[in-house]
C-alpha cells in the first residue's frame, strides 16, 4: 500500500461524510482488497450516465430569441403589461412604468422527426433535435447573475457551497487515473461568478474543478521550471509526502490527504495533459465538424468575445469529448457573456454562432463513437431574458436589449439516459411565465444525480452539524425526462 493510498483511505475512514464509505469501498475494490457489493446500502444502482458535459452559457441567453417562439409577442410589441403583473416582478434595470413589450426579429423552424422548433441562429442544434430534450419551463429564485449562477452550479445561491461537479466526483470518484475528475474550460470574457462556480466548498479541495487553459500550459504551473531534473522533482515530492504523512498522523486534517493526492495527480498530469491537448491526431473532418478553423466574424461581437472565441469554444467542445474518452467524470464548459441588455440582435448572433456548430458536432461525435448513451450533455444558464425591452433609466428610445428574467427560461439536454426528441414544459403566449411543468434547478440536479445512479437525498456531507446536499432541502426527479 503506497503512501497516498494510506492517507486517502485514512481520511475517508475518519471523515463524517455521507458517501465516504462508498468512496473508500471503491478504492479498496480497485486494489482487489474488497469484493464488489460489500456496501450494499450505498451500491450504485441503475446508473445510466458515467460522465457529464455541462455547457454553461453565463449571462442568460434569451429563450425568446432562441428556443421558445412567441408570435403573440411580436403582435403585442410596443404594448404595456398590466400593473398587476409588473408589481409582482423584480427587475435588474427595467423601469416598469415606461417598459413595453419587445418582439423578436428571429424566425423559427421545425427540425427532426419530433418537430422541435429552433431559431434561425442555431440551425446546427436543430440538426440534432431528435437527440435533445428541450425544457422550456425552467425558473429561478434569483434575478441577478452571480446568485443565479451559484444556484444553477451549486444548488443554492450562497458562497462556499460545493458545485455539482464536485458533488458527483465526491459520490462516484473519477475513472481517470491521470486527469482530474472535474475539469473546467472557458471561452469569452468570463462569468460573473468566476471560480466560485467550480469550487469544492466544504468538500475536500481535491474535488474542486481544475481550470484548463486554451493557450500555453494546459494547467497553470503544471510544467517543471527550466533546469529541474525529473529525478530531483520526484525526490522533492517524496520528501513532501513524508512530511505531509507525518503531519496527517498527528492532526488527521483531511486537507492534508487532499494535498498529497493533488501532488501525485499533478505529477501524472505532466504527461497526460499535454497529450490530451494535442489535437494533431484528430482527422481534418473532425476539426472541420467542430469548427476549429472558423474565422472570427467581423462587425459583430461584444460581450461574448475575448480573443479567438470561436476557435476557443470549438476546441473546448472537442477537448470535452477527449476527456470523456479518458475517464473525466464532469466537464464544465463556461462561455460568457450572454447578458444582452442592449445590442441583442448583433451580439446574440455572435454568441450563437460561436457555440451552435461545436455543440451539435460534440453530440454527433459522441453518438458516432458510442459514448452519448453514457455521457450527458447539458446546455443551460442562470435565467432567461424578459419579453420587455430594456429601458434603463426610463429611456424608451433605441431599446435594443432585454433585462434579466427568472420566471421562465429554456435549457437543452442530451445523452446519459435522457429521452430525446421532446419538449418539456410550456410558457404563456408572450414568454413571461410558466403554464405547465415548472422546473427548478434543484429538480434538474435531482434528475441528473438519478441518471448517475445516485439518490439525491442520500448524497450528503456533514458540515457544521448539518447534512448538506446538492439539492439542499428540495428537488424531485422528473421521470418524463428519462429514457
Amino acid at each position: 500500500m503506497n503512501l497516498t493510498d494510506f492517507t486517502r483511505r485514512d481520511f475517508l475512514a475518519t471523515s463524517a461524510s455521507g458517501l465516504g464509505g462508498l468512496a473508500l469501498t471503491s478504492m479498496l475494490q480497485e486494489d482487489g482488497l474488497l469484493a464488489a457489493g460489500a456496501y450494499p446500502e450505498n451500491k450504485i444502482k441503475n446508473q445510466k450516465a458515467k460522465a457529464c458535459i455541462f455547457i454553461f452559457m453565463a449571462g442568460a441567453p434569451s429563450h425568446l430569441d432562441l428556443f421558445d417562439p412567441k408570435p403573440k409577442l411580436n403582435e403585442m410589441a410596443g404594448e404595456k403589461l398590466p400593473k398587476s403583473i409588473l408589481d409582482k416582478a423584480r427587475f435588474a434595470f427595467i423601469k416598469p412604468d415606461t417598459a413595453t413589450l419587445m418582439g423578436t426579429k428571429r424566425t423559427f423552424k421545425k427540425y427532426g422527426q419530433c418537430g422541435m422548433e429552433f431559431s434561425d441562429l442555431v440551425p446546427h442544434l436543430g440538426s440534432v433535435a431528435d437527440d435533445l430534450l428541450m425544457v422550456r419551463s425552467m425558473h429561478s429564485d434569483e434575478f441577478n447573475h452571480h446568485p443565479g449562477q451559484l444556484l444553477m452550479q451549486c444548488g443554492v445561491s450562497r458562497f462556499g457551497m460545493p458545485s455539482m461537479g464536485s458533488w458527483i466526483n465526491y459520490g462516484l470518484g473519477s475513472e481517470s487515473k491521470n486527469l482530474p475528475g472535474y475539469v473546467v474550460l472557458t471561452a469569452g470574457r468570463g462569468s460573473s461568478g468566476g471560480a466560485t462556480l467550480w469550487q469544492s466548498g466544504f468538500l475536500p479541495s481535491n474535488y474542486a474543478g481544475v481550470l484548463f487553459r486554451s493557450t500555453g500550459e494546459p494547467v497553470l504551473n503544471l510544467d517543471n521550471p527550466k533546469g529541474l531534473p525529473q529525478k530531483l522533482q520526484r525526490q522533492g515530492l517524496a520528501t513532501l509526502n513524508a512530511l505531509n504523512k507525518s503531519r496527517f498522523e498527528k492532526i488527521h486534517d483531511p486537507e492534508i490527504a487532499s494535498r498529497i493526492a493533488s501532488y501525485e495527480l499533478a505529477g501524472r498530469m505532466q504527461t497526460a495533459a499535454p497529450e490530451l491537448s494535442d489535437l494533431s491526431g484528430e482527422s481534418k473532418s473532425t476539426l472541420e465538424a467542430y469548427g476549429l478553423n472558423r474565422p472570427e466574424p467581423s462587425g459583430i461581437g461584444g460581450r461574448g468575445k475575448s480573443g479567438e472565441t470561436y476557435k476557443d469554444f470549438a476546441r473546448n467542445c472537442l477537448l470535452a469529448r477527449r476527456m470523456v474518452e479518458r475517464g473525466v467524470r464532469f466537464i464544465n464548459i463556461v462561455h460568457a457573456s450572454w447578458d444582452h441588455h442592449s445590442r441583442l440582435d448583433n451580439e446574440l448572433a455572435y454568441n450563437a454562432g460561436a457555440v451552435d456548430q461545436p455543440i451539435a458536432a460534440l453530440i454527433k461525435d459522441l453518438k458516432q463513437r458510442g459514448l452519448l448513451d453514457q455521457t450527458m450533455v447539458v446546455w443551460g444558464s442562470e435565467f432567461g431574458r424578459t419579453p420587455l425591452g430594456e429601458n434603463r433609466g426610463g429611456n424608451t428610445n433605441n431599446v435594443s436589449g432585454r433585462d434579466h428574467h427568472p420566471f421562465c427560461y429554456s435549457m437543452l439536454m442530451a445523452g446519459g439516459g435522457i429521452k430525446g426528441g421532446q419538449v418539456y414544459g410550456k410558457t404563456d403566449e408572450i414568454g413571461w411565465s410558466i403554464e405547465e411543468n415548472p422546473v427548478h434547478a434543484n429538480d434538474l440536479h435531482a434528475t441528473l444525480l438519478h441518471l448517475f445512479g445516485i439518490h439525491h437525498e442520500k448524497l450528503t456531507y456533514r458540515f457544521q452539524g448539518r447534512d448538506f446536499r446538492l439539492t439542499d432541502v428540495a428537488g424531485k426527479v422528473i421521470p418524463q425526462w428519462i429514457a
